[in-house]
């Protein structure tokens, strides 16, 4: 829902509660936006419902909207807080924290009493805030669990349950703990799962967790993000940095978040930006609540305008005036691209999404771009020209929209005039709001070849296409060993890409490789038995294959085992227990391991 500020507020919707219609007028708001569109459905009132909608839709205001009515009931109110009536689940604390603050203002005319309940904070102060009573809990899964454990939490009264982005909870190996939860809440209570994808483990809890749910796409599945813009930036690998310098330089932009994949990448890539300049911060796990929070304050007044997070980290948080994202480092997959870039053109606003792409990852950024249905500019990196055109533009913005000189000033101006002139001043002008901005950096041109996808890359690639392959048609090498790669017909395997990643990844040939065979989720190929021990070897060393992807022996081995003891089980997945970060508890999950995610 956006605000209207040209108009007398009015009732957005006369299927919203009186109380929040209220609210929400009173704030101006005028427009719903799809989400709270589909909510305000009367089919919908006492239905479990199963939510596709992109993050930054207004999901927040859209779940307030559907269970206002299953709390308050014809009622305007609440009575007495007492044990609570509704129930929020959030992957993060700052996305539980800006849940709460967002109904606390909704429901502000209905005298709701909103406690939270999120790992890094004062347990004990939540159990008394428990104990004096509310209507409604708004939580993170581990320290929801560890309340219902210790018997703070009564969800015995429950009538609503929302899970707000349920597929970064899943990825954040919570599930345990939302069955966990969800089985000490009435059996005959509405839940509501909200995810920006519906792939096979959110389909699988839904089956879990509710009952006869209704599934409500608010935008199509092939349809792009209108208010976001993406960009993939071409760049020579060694100067990735450079590129991301003067991209953040290129900008107007307010605010912009970069991801990187790790913790040690954001602490150097935050380090490199404050030397040139910038007023940046970071977010990772390793942070104390207290120095995320320090952190974000920053970007929200406007102290700090770029900051560096990875993935889980930057989970939930909701910066005012984003409108820039940069992908420092490549996403490993879809769900994960669209996640990092639902940050900026939340609400209605635009964005721009860029990312960084060395030359040699063009293709896995294509792929990763295919699967999540987005289509993007290919561009270069902006040059020091660019960005000095840039500068100066402002330079002339700022002087010609300069006030004339008040009374106080008109005096002082007059001397300046008479003793310095005008060039000089204009000239001391121009130095110092230079020397104000971070020079850009120096990068090397891509030729135009590259750009256009017609580079030697591009030329092998097609060369190797046109060349006689074995597709999955082909028979068995005789004495052949089979292995897995974790891409499948879900993952739109072909032969075609998959093919020059088995040879790059294992140090073989075509020649070396036989019978590719691709089924749903994996595919099976074969190694000659000649060159199979070296092929199992160079897997074995860092960066042979694009994060996600996994290659690991067959179940059934050919001719001959591999001589070294295989570093995976038989179904080819690696044998480590998945541990849930810290954000939430603070200490290590005791969940079993989860899938691992689909790669790209």
């Amino acid at each position: 829902m956006t605000p209207n500020t040209n108009s007398t507020p009015t009732p957005p919707n006369a299927a919203i509660h009186p109380a929040l219609a209220s609210a929400l007028a009173a704030k101006g708001y005028s427009q719903l936006t799809p989400v709270q569109l589909a909510m305000t459905n009367e089919a919908y009132r006492e239905a479990d419902l199963l939510v596709s909608a992109q993050t930054g839709s207004g999901k927040t205001i859209g779940f307030g909207i559907a269970i206002a009515p299953t709390l308050l009931g014809d009622a305007d109110r609440f009575d007495a807080a007492a044990a609570p009536l509704g129930l929020i689940i959030a992957p993060t604390r700052e996305l539980a924290i800006q849940v709460q603050r967002e109904l606390d203002w909704v429901f502000a005319e209905t005298q709701i009493r909103i406690a939270t309940c999120v790992g890094g904070m004062d347990i004990r102060g939540e159990r008394r805030a428990l104990e004096r009573g509310a209507h409604l809990v708004v939580g993170t899964p581990g320290r929801l669990r560890d309340h219902i454990t210790r018997g703070a939490l009564d969800l015995g009264a429950i009538r609503a349950v929302v899970l707000d982005e349920a597929d970064e909870m899943l990825d954040l190996g919570f599930r345990d703990d939302l069955e966990f939860i969800l089985g000490a809440a009435p059996e005959e209570r509405r839940t509501l799962l909200f995810s920006a994808t519906v792939r096979r483990g959110i389909a699988e809890l839904a089956s879990a967790v509710q009952t006869d749910a209704v599934r409500v796409e608010t935008i199509a599945p092939t349809e792009q993000h209108a208010d976001i813009e993406y960009q993939l930036m071409l760049v020579r690998r060694d100067e990735r940095e450079h590129a991301i310098i003067n991209t953040l330089l290129d900008t107007d932009s307010e605010s912009a978040l970069v991801f990187c994949h790790t913790r040690e990448a954001v602490r150097h890539l935050t380090a490199r930006l404050v030397n040139r300049g910038f007023q940046a911060v970071s977010l990772s796990g390793e942070m104390a609540q207290s120095e995320r929070s320090n952190a974000l304050q920053s970007m929200r007044d406007g102290r700090a305008r770029v900051c560096v997070a990875t993935d889980v980290a930057a989970r939930g948080i909701d910066l005012p005036h984003l409108d820039l994202v940069v992908h420092a480092d490549l996403p490993s997959n879809p769900e994960t691209l669209l996640h990092r870039s639902g940050r900026t053109g939340r609400a209605g606003r635009k964005g721009v999404c860029v990312l960084i792409v060395p030359e040699h990852r063009r293709g896995a950024a294509h792929r990763v771009l295919g699967f999540a249905k987005l289509t993007a500019t290919v561009r270069a990196a902006p040059g020091i020209a660019e960005i000095e055109a840039r500068y100066r533009r402002r330079i002339l913005d700022a002087a010609a929209s300069a006030a004339e000189p008040d009374e106080l000033e008109a005096d002082f101006v007059a001397e300046l005039l008479e003793r310095a002139g005008p060039e000089r001043i204009a000239a001391a002008f121009l130095r110092q709001q230079l020397a104000a901005n971070p020079v850009p950096e120096e990068l090397s041109p891509l030729p135009a070849e590259a750009l256009q996808g017609k580079g030697p890359a591009r030329a092998r690639r097609s060369r190797e296409e046109q060349a006689p392959s074995r597709e999955p048609r082909g028979p068995a090498m005789e004495d052949g060993v089979w292995f897995t790669i974790s891409l499948g017909r879900r993952q739109r395997a072909d032969p075609k890409f998959l093919l020059p990643m088995i040879c790059n990844a294992g140090g073989v040939t075509r020649r070396d490789v036989g019978a590719i065979r691709i089924d749903d989720t994996e595919t099976r190929f074969e190694i000659s038995a000649d060159k199979a021990d070296g092929f199992a070897q160079h897997l074995r060393q860092p960066g042979s294959l694009e994060k996600g992807i996994r290659i690991a022996p067959a179940g059934e081995v050919g001719a001959r085992p591999l001589p070294a003891k295989p570093k995976y089980r038989s179904d080819g997945k690696p044998p480590r227990k998945h541990k849930a970060p810290g954000a939430d508890r603070g200490k290590p999950s005791k969940h079993k391991s989860r899938k691992p995610k689909r790669p790209a």
